[in-house]
């Protein structure tokens, strides 16, 4: 029998490519919700909690929690009912279903505190967000810690690399300099590592790395290999542009005074 999988956020970036991936293999029975309704896309406001949107949750096995703000230039006033109180409320929704797994879209920006430290880059590290969206994702996967434990259901947050709208190319167009190319993460990539957190057995709890398999990058992905069996098939080596090494330089020196933040291109974010 083939597993139901509900995407949220099914017509953005990565739903979208992620609905038209299972159709075309036909191996999930697929049911996708997002704001706006569309062919084949139900509405649904994650931020308020409905009765009308929780049913499609039934009879799912895995949740594939897409759906959010995903600018790093994000306000509070943006990603508490985007980021926080959908991510809630599609717990409860999980759970009053007792859905088999919950797959988070949580990000880099979890971690982005290191771009300019030395040494791999760990899941045990500790979490060193500088925005509102980072810190509404670190949110979204210490709920989903709390949910697991609680409930039984499985839950798995992806800490998503630099992932772009369409072909998504690598190299030195790319924003944010070495950080932001060291973490390219391919479309191939992204769906082979969403089908393996699907089918992935015995992952009570996890938050794992996500990005393809970059020459010379800090991110660990052994883990997310061990974890979920993820095994990239690309990778692009890093290509600094006199432009890249320009942007490095200027974030390096960034100094931030008291209620701003940072975005994943060091510019400042306020409050």
């Amino acid at each position: 029998m083939k597993r139901k999988v509900l995407i949220t956020g099914a017509a953005g970036n990565i739903g979208a490519k992620l609905a038209a991936h299972f159709k075309g293999t036909g191996q999930y029975d697929l049911v996708l919700v997002d704001r706006v309704a569309g062919e084949g896309i139900d509405a649904a406001d994650l931020s308020k909690y409905d009765t009308s949107w929780a049913r499609l949750f039934e009879g799912i096995d895995t949740v594939v929690h897409m759906a959010g703000e995903s600018r790093g230039t994000a306000s509070w006033a943006m990603v508490i009912p985007a980021n926080i109180r959908a991510t809630q409320n599609v717990l409860r929704a999980a759970r009053a279903a007792k859905v088999r797994r919950v797959i988070f879209a949580s990000t880099n920006q979890v971690m982005l505190g290191y771009r300019f430290k030395t040494g791999p880059v760990t899941t045990d590290l500790p979490p060193a967000p500088l925005s509102p969206y980072g810190v509404s994702k670190l949110f979204g996967e210490e709920i989903g810690r709390a949910f697991a434990e609680e409930t039984g259901i499985s839950f798995i947050a992806l800490r998503i690399g630099y992932f772009q709208r369409g072909e998504n190319r690598p190299g030195p167009h790319m924003k944010i300099g070495e950080w932001g190319q060291s973490m390219w993460l391919s479309n191939r990539d992204m769906l082979h590592a969403v089908e393996r957190a699907i089918e992935a057995e015995t992952v009570p709890f996890a938050i794992v790395n996500l990005e393809s398999n970059n020459p010379g990058m800090r991110w660990d992905l052994e883990h997310t290999r061990k974890t979920i069996g993820y095994e990239p098939k690309d990778g692009a080596p890093i290509i600094l542009e006199a432009k890249n090494k320009a942007d490095d330089e200027a974030a390096r020196n960034l100094r931030v005074e008291p209620g701003t933040w940072l975005d994943e291109n060091f510019t400042k974010v306020e409050g």
